[in-house]
């Protein structure tokens, strides 16, 4: 019935009334809704139902405003523009397609979620909230909402939806869109560490002196979470000394001497590529280092050791034995220690030509076992490093030589002597390595004051020009200046909003972005003379291309992929490879031998025997999950991800594909047969097996487990996290553990599966729970450590599972599959996503959503290739550009910086 305070709707059959085609769309689409229910509660049918009578209402309601409008506006092809008006937009083309799709669990006073999408009253409202249009449009680009058992929206409908709220509530100008907020950034570890040994050209290891970084956004390059305190500075300060007393010369003239570090002594193995700077101290192991001598003389030879150990104390010794041209040149049976270092020096009569020196490294077997460990769980090491070999010599020579790293500083063979040239000198010296400190222009003032200090110091008795300008050098380390990336817009007109950065500063953001490190010359030589944007895709070739990109696997894909845990990671092998218990009677059984029970080996009973060889066995299965495996497992991804890179290769290949990389020690934990030795190698799967791609590697399965067991929670929060790019919100506080589910069985243990089942039928975590769970169970043949397993707790591992957004799998082949068809696009955004923060160094904002579309456009029409993801980054406005209005901000940050470091 119509109510009585509406006016009578005329009509004919031909031509009804606007306001009967509205009810009769909306009875339709209730229809559909209620007919689709068998699998929704009982108490949402009748809700909707009860609904219909409201619904009537409305539509009546509507229809006289749509009676009322303008004709032009009925004419689907003369709808207000969104480019020219969203505001009017929203209501012509954005609430009809909420109307149709959301409003039934998102409108009409229905709040699911606590989401409402009918609580604006205008247009200029809607368009006035980004942030809640950013949710929403993420929401539909997973797939997420409209629920599977829903309509979809159709392209078209999307298309309309995202341009309208990019326009709109982002406000987003696609000629011109805005690079996003900046902030003076710190470097962080690893770019401080990288960038002193590009700058000082000396071996650094940062790690022993600063503290691990905060991360952000999943990297530890964000400004926002790289904060200074006054005992970092303090630390900045004396690693500014330590620096520079190790790498800039204090004197002219020495006598010629070659120094090598412990990179430099390779293993004798064709198939290892083990070095002198960590050797397992219970694995035999030979490394050496040839070198050349010019002149027959008297050589003095220095050679400098550390010993390394775990946390926990291991017992294990080891013998070392160092040869020079094949003879012994000292013996030690060293162990367990911490950075302890023991120097070795004696003088050599050398003739001209090629020497050698060698480190051979074997483990210490005890000659009886009366002391043997049966508590020991493992998880201990002890490591040999070759720290440092200096060759000096010939002693009796009077052709003395440059310092090393000498011309890396000085520019003149020998400083002048007249106090006036020196001065301009070390203005000279200063000015051009304060320029590549600082990665820009420094200005007169600075110069002055740093020349000031080395003069300070080169005028007192005893001291030399060298050590003057090695303690200004120690200021321009510790200067903010040095510390900070602070950067600089070109100049450009005031009324701009954004401006694109100068091009040295564009140097510094690629260097950092591809090699964590500071620009070389021919980055900084182009852009000083201003040729460096016109030269950009050379030069990005050039870089990927560089060792120094190593640098770009280890930070972003070990922290995107969290490959930088797995060594760390605790999983415990003896519970996961089912030994825990047995292991644990053995060890009571231990207890109860009397001493000396091991020396009386021939009048050991067989049952006694029997229980030790099996302690052994056990020992030996658990002991293959060491350091070695675990360095292999992270090589695994890191070479994998390598191998797209330099190959571009479709990233899809991450997601699935029919090959790996591989060591022997890796292939046997796997399974696969036919690998030998140590050296990782690109290696073609066998037909039908589960591995390829990133899931099925034991980094991601490894980082995403419980110690004791899987767990199919984390690892779905993985894919979504950093596979799909839709994390799920946190679990609420009140949520109950997993196991408390366990009651439900009884006496029987439950598979991870079931437990989960139980978990979801609380309703609080039903929504998260299933776009992660089938995401996680996929991949339960993998257990905690990687390994391939049939059976969890007796009963058949269960795979199969059903996406939120509908499609079904039986197992971990068939997703991975259905990712790289169905889900490309969702993988390239959030790979996208992850490499914007990593190369800006910050998170990801509203504004930055037409830069990520654009972006995947371009990988989607290119076939998904790394160079057109890095490249399109590269070009990106967050990259080139910055905001004109934070440049005089940012330079007044960088001014307060200076100055509270000044006098340091």
């Amino acid at each position: 019935m119509v109510p009585d305070h509406l006016p009578h709707l005329e009509h004919t059959q031909a031509h009804p009334h606007p306001a009967l085609n509205l009810m009769n769309s909306i009875d339709r689409i209730q229809f559909c809704k209620v007919s689709r229910l068998p699998h929704r509660a009982t108490h949402h049918r009748d809700r909707i139902v009860n609904r219909t009578n409201e619904r009537l209402a409305i539509a009546i309601a509507l229809s006289l405003i749509v009676s009322i409008m303008p004709q032009a506006i009925l004419r689907g092809g003369e709808l207000p523009s969104i480019e020219s008006d969203p505001v009017a937009a929203y209501e012509s083309d954005i609430v009809p397609i909420l109307q149709q799709y959301c409003y039934d669990c998102h409108g009409y006073g229905e709040r699911e979620g606590n989401f409402v999408l009918d609580q604006f009253s205008s247009g200029q409202e809607a368009n006035a909230d980004p942030i809640f249009w950013w949710r929403v449009l993420k929401n539909l680009r997973a797939g997420v909402m409209p629920p599977v058992d829903s309509p979809k929206l159709k392209p078209e409908e999307m298309a309309r939806i995202t341009r309208w709220v990019k326009l709109g509530p982002f406000h987003i100008d696609p000629e011109n869109p805005d690079p996003g907020p900046i902030a003076v950034r710190r470097m962080n570890r690893q770019e401080y560490g990288n960038t002193v040994r590009s700058l000082m050209g000396v071996d650094f290891d940062e790690k022993l002196l600063f503290p691990p970084d905060d991360s952000g956004h999943g990297f530890d390059n964000v400004a926002d979470a790289l904060m200074v305190s006054p005992l970092l500075l303090d630390k900045y300060l004396q690693a500014a000394e330590m620096i520079t007393d190790r790498a800039v010369p204090s004197v002219t003239k020495i006598i010629p001497r070659l120094d090598f570090r412990g990179d430099d002594f390779k293993s004798t193995s064709p198939d290892s590529d083990r070095t002198g700077r960590s050797i397992d101290g219970k694995k035999t192991t030979t490394v050496e280092r040839a070198f050349k001598l010019d002149a027959d003389g008297q050589y003095n030879v220095t050679i400098g050791t550390k010993q390394h150990g775990s946390f926990e104390f291991d017992p294990a010794r080891y013998h070392v034995t160092c040869k020079i041209d094949g003879e012994v040149a000292f013996e030690s049976e060293l162990g367990w220690d911490e950075n302890k270092l023991t120097e070795f020096t004696s003088v050599k009569g050398w003739p001209a030509g090629e020497h050698r020196i060698s480190f051979h490294v074997t483990p210490v077997v005890q000659e009886n076992d009366e002391d043997e460990d049966l508590d020991d769980d493992g998880g201990t090491h002890v490591h040999f490093e070759v720290y440092r070999v200096s060759v000096e010599g010939p002693l009796e020579t009077n052709d003395l030589v440059h310092p090393r790293n000498y011309e890396r500083f000085f520019t003149r063979d020998a400083p002048p002597e007249s106090p006036e040239e020196r001065r301009d000198y070390a203005a000279e010296i200063l000015q051009r390595f304060a320029t590549r400190a600082f990665r820009g222009k420094v200005d007169s003032v600075t110069v002055g004051r740093l020349v000031d200090i080395a003069e300070s110091v080169y005028t007192q008795p005893n001291e030399t020009f060298e050590s003057g300008v090695g303690r200004a050098i120690v200021a321009i380390l510790a200067s903010p200046k040095f510390l900070f990336r602070i950067e600089s817009a070109e100049a450009t007109d005031p009324h701009q909003r954004f401006a694109p950065v100068d091009e040295l500063s564009l140097a510094s953001r690629l260097s950092y972005f591809l090699w964590s490190s500071m620009p070389d010359d021919e980055l900084v030589g182009l852009a000083e003379q201003g040729k460096l944007r016109e030269n950009l895709p050379q030069q990005v070739d050039r870089m990927l291309a560089d060792k120094r990109a190593d640098a770009f696997i280890a930070n972003f894909v070990g922290q995107w992929l969290r490959t930088r845990d797995v060594v760390n990671a605790n999983v415990d092998p003896n519970v996961i490879l089912g030994y825990a218990d047995e292991l644990e009677e053995l060890r009571e059984w231990f207890k109860t031998l009397p001493r000396g029970f091991f020396r009386r080996r021939g009048e050991m009973p067989a049952e006694d025997q029997a229980k030790l060889d099996r302690f052994r066995e056990i020992r030996r299965i658990v002991d293959r999950v060491d350091d070695d495996l675990k360095r292999s497992i992270r090589r695994e991804t890191d070479e994998f991800v390598e191998y797209v890179m330099r190959n571009d290769v479709s990233l899809l290949d991450l997601l699935d594909c029919n090959y790996t990389f591989l060591d022997a020690q890796l292939a046997e934990h796997y399974g696969i047969e036919g690998i030998k030795g140590e050296k990782m190698r690109r290696v073609e799967l066998p037909e039908g097996s589960p591995r390829g791609g990133l899931l099925t590697q034991a980094s991601m399965l490894m980082v995403t487990s419980n110690p004791t067991r899987t767990s199919p929670v984390k690892r779905g929060l993985f894919i979504l996290d950093n596979i799909l790019g839709t994390p799920a919100p946190p679990a609420p506080g009140v949520v109950p553990e997993l196991e408390e589910s366990a009651d439900r069985f009884g006496d029987r243990e439950p598979t991870l599966r079931e437990l989960l089942a139980v978990h979801r039928e609380d309703a609080l975590c039903a929504s998260c729970h299933a776009r992660m769970d089938p995401l996680g169970l996929a991949l339960e043949n993998f257990d905690a450590l990687g390994m391939w397993r049939e059976t969890d707790n007796g009963s058949p591992i269960e795979p199969q599972g059903e996406l939120v957004t509908g499609e079904t799998f039986n197992d971990v082949r068939e997703l991975k599959k259905l990712l790289r068809e169905n889900h490309a696009d969702d993988f390239y955004r959030c790979v996208t996503e992850k490499l914007l923060v990593f190369a800006i160094g910050r998170g990801m904002e509203y504004s930055d959503e037409h830069t990520v579309d654009i972006i995947v456009d371009k990988l989607r029409a290119n076939d998904g290739k790394f160079s057109v993801l890095v490249k399109a980054v590269i070009d990106s406005a967050p990259f080139q550009m910055q905001r004109v209005t934070n440049v005089d901000h940012q330079a007044n940050q960088a001014s307060d910086i200076h100055r509270g470091g000044e006098g340091q």
